[in-house]
């Protein structure tokens, strides 16, 4: 659903009252703590149920959201340490956006934190403001409510989800004093955090990789239903905006662009599988280069 559509149901929202809003997100929430031992297990499943609520039940934008148009998404937390009323484990978290005339989601979004920490008090209610820094658990969750909001419009629009990734960058920004780890420029390895993750998706120098989403998604999956051919097509051109950002090499571990291709590798296979060979070759050559430790899985395009 583009930008554009989202403001006019808006205003059918502001104009007609029997119009209802909705959330935005639909995102099933689970919490394992196998690795922890002797220990109340009961409030790991208080903690499930209120950032259930916290973030499916909180307006995240002012557009309006059908039941249908919600953004799927997955997070599993696995928590390894606990401690009183401090948490620490991962996150793995997964959103995914529909496919235009067809019954496929596509996965916009696949990433692992690594350094998912907190404190928590059982029953406590969640606090969370945009303008100053609350606590580590309300800030997490809402730095990726925002994100994968601004991934879903971007993959509608060309920067379409400037707005809420902009939101996202405000929660970093607002931990740098943060005792935990994750939001903080040096404490990442490889610069994998959430701190290195907006900063890419917010810099010039990967433009490029945004426009890949708009593109990719709107123009090329979106049109795979009706006109195949002109889909895959757009698709190709597409990645070579990803290949430009990996011959620029705007830093030396590109972690966005690795986060990209985590979400959409086997995706890429599934939809070349059945072009013209000249396709196929293309598509491959160009994996190959910017993704050289999948070439066995980009080879299957051939097959």
């Amino acid at each position: 659903m583009s930008k554009l559509l989202r403001n006019s149901i808006l205003f059918l929202a502001l104009t007609l009252p029997f119009v209802a809003k909705a959330q935005e997100l639909k995102c099933n929430i689970q919490i394992i703590s196998e690795q922890v031992q002797g220990t109340n297990k009961k409030v790991f499943e208080t903690l499930q149920n209120a950032l259930y609520e916290f973030v499916n039940n909180r307006s995240w934008t002012n557009n309006v959201f059908t039941n249908e148009e919600r953004i799927e998404c997955n997070m599993l937390i696995n928590i390894k340490e606990y401690s009183g009323t401090d948490f620490k484990g991962t996150l793995q978290i997964q959103a995914r956006r529909p496919i235009f005339g067809s019954s496929y989601n596509s996965v916009l979004f696949n990433y692992l934190d690594q350094n998912f920490q907190f404190s928590y008090v059982e029953f406590e209610p969640l606090q969370f403001t945009e303008t100053s820094y609350t606590s580590s658990l309300t800030s997490l969750m809402a730095f990726y409510a925002y994100l994968m909001i601004g991934l879903d419009y971007d993959s509608f629009s060309f920067k379409g989800g400037t707005e809420y990734l902009r939101k996202a960058e405000v929660i970093v920004n607002n931990a740098q004093n943060a005792k935990e780890k994750g939001w903080k420029p040096y404490e990442a390895s490889s610069n994998k955090s959430r701190y290195w993750l907006i900063q890419n998706l917010m810099d010039d120098k990967y433009s490029p990789v945004r426009e890949f989403s708009y593109r990719y998604h709107r123009l090329g999956l979106d049109r795979m239903a009706e006109k195949p051919s002109e889909g895959r097509d757009e698709i190709v051109e597409s990645l070579k905006l990803l290949q430009q950002v990996y011959r620029s090499r705007p830093d030396s571990y590109m972690h966005l662009l690795q986060v990209v291709i985590d979400a959409k590798s086997d995706e890429w296979v599934n939809v070349f599988s059945e072009s013209l060979t000249d396709e196929k070759s293309r598509v491959v050559q160009i994996m190959k280069e910017i993704d050289p430790t999948n070439t066995a899985k980009y080879q299957k395009i051939m097959q």
